[in-house]
């Protein structure tokens, strides 16, 4: 018969007596969330991280060697008889700074970063567009794409050295000056490589080197061929391929391909599981989980009122700005009065007052940022 108390179910700690510990004894459920309360001074950090927390931490750093472990130095057992089923244990600060949405136990912790290096390694790609799993493209493959596709048309071989990252680049300008090359692509603009060539530091930048620029034809395909080799060396075995006259840019890696429809992805990375990187965020909601929206119910909360009953919430009471003369402008236009009920405004009025010429759906409410936070709501990020 399984015993009640197994290791497997409960953390026991037996005759704990680290500082104010009194020889306590106590069986913790595990793979529960459980609190430790009690009054100021009666032990609850002592047994949490004084007595559960060091011993689980001495215990790993002992699965070190001795060689890794003299530099680690010594770590003291807590005064306490015995513990049992212990696992790997984590310690999260207490903190009083302000809240951050983006901050979570995971990024907290680090783990995050092992995640998303683990998802990076061992994911497999599918096409969002057939399901197909990717494969790898080879430099001939490549190659008739660009004949079947391109010919006849001018193209730009792009060799992508920075994705995502802040800097100047100054040095990477002029070893990529050095080298030969006259031409980068900087955030999707073309520019020439000039001297002393640098971007804003604090932005986050995209740079490509310009390859080569060429008429795909059948008589330049050796050519091709030279210009797909070094790009994929420069762009370490990705590229672009930047149609001239419509701008539509494809992306060709040698590591992963869509077998049927032919498009290709990136190589799965760290950034692209993370929620605070332009490569792996939510576009609706920026990685933040929930969205900010304008509640027509809080921009008009009553409409039995009128105008000058501040009705519409966000224009307060009547007075003599541009605003209000604006708004006479309008009701002189579909006669009414700042005294009539706003249920009773008609609809192409109230649409005009509230979205402008052209209305979207509501809750769209285009408003200054001033009174945004007055009359919005958060709701649940219905993408990610």
């Amino acid at each position: 018969m399984k015993d009640r108390f197994s290791t497997d179910e409960y953390i026991e700690v037996i005759g704990a007596k680290e500082n104010n510990l009194k020889n306590i004894s106590i069986k913790i459920p595990r793979n529960k969330m459980v609190v430790i309360t009690g009054l100021s001074g009666s032990g609850k950090s002592s047994l949490a991280f004084d007595t559960i927390y060091a011993e689980g931490q001495r215990r790993y750093m002992e699965t070190f060697s001795a060689y890794a472990r003299q530099f680690l130095g010594t770590m003291d057992r807590p005064d306490v008889e015995k513990i049992d089923g212990l696992s790997p244990v984590i310690s999260i600060e207490q903190k009083t700074t302000a809240w951050n949405p983006r901050s979570t136990v995971g990024t907290t912790t680090e783990i995050y970063d092992f995640l998303r290096l683990l998802f990076a390694r061992i994911g497999d790609a599918y096409s969002y567009e057939t399901g197909e799993k990717m494969v790898k493209f080879t430099e001939e493959q490549i190659l008739d794409f660009i004949s079947e596709n391109y010919k006849g048309k001018k193209i730009s071989i792009l060799a992508p050295i920075v994705r995502g990252r802040k800097g100047h680049y100054r040095e990477l300008f002029e070893q990529t000056r050095k080298r030969g090359f006259t031409k980068v692509r900087v955030d999707g603009s073309i520019l020439d490589i000039e001297a002393n060539m640098q971007v804003d530091r604090f932005k986050t930048h995209d740079i490509e080197v310009v390859v080569d620029r060429l008429r795909a034809d059948d008589d330049k395909l050796q050519r091709i061929t030279a210009s797909l080799t070094t790009a994929f060396k420069m762009g370490n075995e990705l590229i672009f391929i930047l149609e001239d006259d419509s701008g539509e840019v494809k992306t060709f890696s040698k590591r992963l391909v869509d077998p049927v429809s032919g498009i290709s992805y990136e190589e799965p990375s760290p950034n692209s599981f993370s929620f605070n990187s332009p490569y792996g965020t939510c576009p609706s909601c920026k990685g933040l989980g929930e969205v900010f929206q304008v509640s027509y119910d809080k921009v008009v909360p009553d409409d039995s009122k009128s105008i000058n009953d501040e009705g519409i919430r966000p224009f307060g009471a009547v007075r003599d700005n541009t605003t209000f003369d604006q708004l006479r402008d309008i009701a002189k236009k579909f006669k009414f009065t700042f005294a009539t009920p706003v249920s009773d405004i008609p609809e192409k009025a109230l649409n005009l007052i509230l979205y402008g010429v052209n209305p979207p759906a509501k809750n769209h409410i285009s408003t200054s940022s001033m009174i945004l936070s007055m009359i919005s709501v958060p709701r649940v990020c219905s993408t990610c």
